[in-house]
């Protein structure tokens, strides 16, 4: 059995596709004819033709005998499915085969079939008024022609963009309107017969910026979102912007692979909280919260002779970590956590710092501790007290107290020896930092606060 696709014209291009069957059968006795059914795949629809033999073939037994049906009407690109047996059917045996229907991408079929002529379309963007002018060439005569917008993913999704150009306008241009640039959204026409072949163009196919710009965020719930409208192959992850803005560095655990849509819940809209894209050629970085004012918290330092004094001020219900680490070149690595504040909405907290805490690599991090991702923020290049300013401080004690007190020495020792004590503690004090917070309502004043005071011993190095 031989299977292939014959074409049937009564006009030019008005032709139809049929599929032939080429086979032999062995005449004897109890064959009484053949029957050859061909079914079409995709919608399992039937067609059976067959072929009777009289009772003059019984002279014929032995002899093969040439059977050819082509009356099998299909569609272009169908897929089939043709089997041909013996009338009666003995012990079930039959002939099978499948075949492919050739498509428009064959020359013959697409100068001959009315559904392959899809028609040309031009087109003129105005992206100001956000409109696509759609020109019409080529298109079957005689038939109404649809063109519209649509989302190329698995199928082209309609976006509700859609015109019709009836058969007698002699104007074949429409216009089109459309709510964002994206490389998936694209132009379809089609003559309106059925199983029409549809031509489409896709104008933004290279401008692949914009997909990244559909980023979402609600402020009650927290969560950030983003949906690609087109198919892509790519991962994302959340991270933070450096003080220098020349490196993100990643969130830990933060890497999702994009299937549609990815959501990312207790995350902190810091404006230098970012989305990191990354695809097979290249990665694009999206700061959705970069131009617009911080909303939620933030932390300053003020520095006097003796010590500093960090402010972490909250317009919203937050809990702070604090932490001490060391400054590198991408990242503050953390030596500890020496204070956790939760503060109202409204709220401030002041933390002083002694002078021991200062120097350009010794940083202190804030960073809130109620989220998943939140951006931390170094206070770094903490003053220090000029060596000048505590000779000054030595050199006026030399000049001014040493005389008096040896001037009252025998009527003051007792005095002395208090003295004696308090320099006794004020070198142990020397030994270690210590922080002083107090948390208060901004507009209150001078408000009730709390006050809570954390020491934090360190290292001295040893005198050699």
């Amino acid at each position: 059995m031989k299977v292939s696709t014959v074409m049937k014209c009564s006009g030019k291009r008005w032709c139809s596709l049929y599929i032939n069957v080429n086979g032999t059968a062995i005449l004897n006795e109890h064959v009484r004819g053949v029957e050859i059914c061909v079914m079409t795949i995709s919608s399992s629809q039937t067609q059976c033709e067959s072929v009777r033999f009289s009772h003059k073939s019984k002279n014929l037994d032995g002899h093969k005998v040439d059977i050819q049906l082509n009356s099998f009407e299909v569609s272009i690109g169908q897929q089939v499915y043709v089997t041909m047996k013996t009338l009666p059917n003995f012990c079930y045996v039959e002939l099978e085969k499948y075949h492919s229907v050739e498509g428009c991408d064959n020359k013959d079929v697409e100068n001959n079939i009315l559904s392959c002529l899809a028609g040309k379309l031009d087109y003129t963007i105005n992206e100001e008024k956000k409109s696509i002018t759609v020109q019409v060439s080529d298109i079957i005569e005689g038939f109404d022609y649809n063109v519209r917008l649509c989302w190329k993913r698995f199928i082209c999704k309609d976006i509700g963009a859609h015109a019709l150009i009836k058969a007698d306008n002699s104007v074949r241009s429409v216009n089109l309107n459309y709510a964002e640039i994206l490389p998936c959204l694209c132009i379809e026409g089609w003559s309106a017969i059925p199983d029409s072949r549809r031509v489409r163009i896709c104008p933004f196919k290279h401008d692949a910026d914009s997909i990244w710009n559909s980023i979402t965020y609600n402020f009650v719930t927290q969560t950030l979102a983003w949906q690609s409208l087109c198919p892509l192959n790519a991962t994302v992850s959340l991270c933070w912007m450096t003080d220098q803005n020349d490196t993100c560095v990643n969130f830990s655990n933060s890497l999702n692979t994009i299937n549609d849509k990815v959501l990312y819940t207790q995350v902190d809209p810091h404006p230098r909280l970012c989305a990191k894209f990354t695809t097979n050629m290249d990665s694009q970085v999206r700061c959705p919260f970069a131009h617009e004012q911080f909303p939620g918290w933030n932390v300053n330092i003020t520095a006097t002779d003796s010590l500093s004094e960090i402010r972490i001020t909250s317009k919203i219900n937050a809990n702070f970590t604090l932490h001490l680490c060391n400054r590198t070149e991408l990242i503050c690595d953390s030596l500890n956590i020496f204070a956790s504040i939760p503060l109202e909405a409204s709220h401030y907290a002041t933390i002083n710092v002694s002078s021991d805490i200062c120097g350009p690599n010794l940083c202190i991090q804030a960073s809130r501790s109620d989220v998943k991702y939140s951006v931390p923020v170094n206070i770094c290049n903490i003053p220090c007290r000029s060596q000048e300013q505590s000779n000054g401080e030595a050199s006026f004690l030399e000049t001014f107290l040493l005389p008096s007190v040896l001037l009252i020495l025998v009527a003051m020792f007792g005095f002395v020896g208090c003295i004696l004590l308090s320099v006794s503690y004020k070198k142990k004090l020397q030994e270690r930092g210590y922080f002083k917070i107090k948390v208060k309502h901004i507009s209150s004043g001078g408000a009730s606060s709390m006050e809570q005071r954390v020491f934090i011993r360190f290292a001295q190095p040893e005198d050699k």
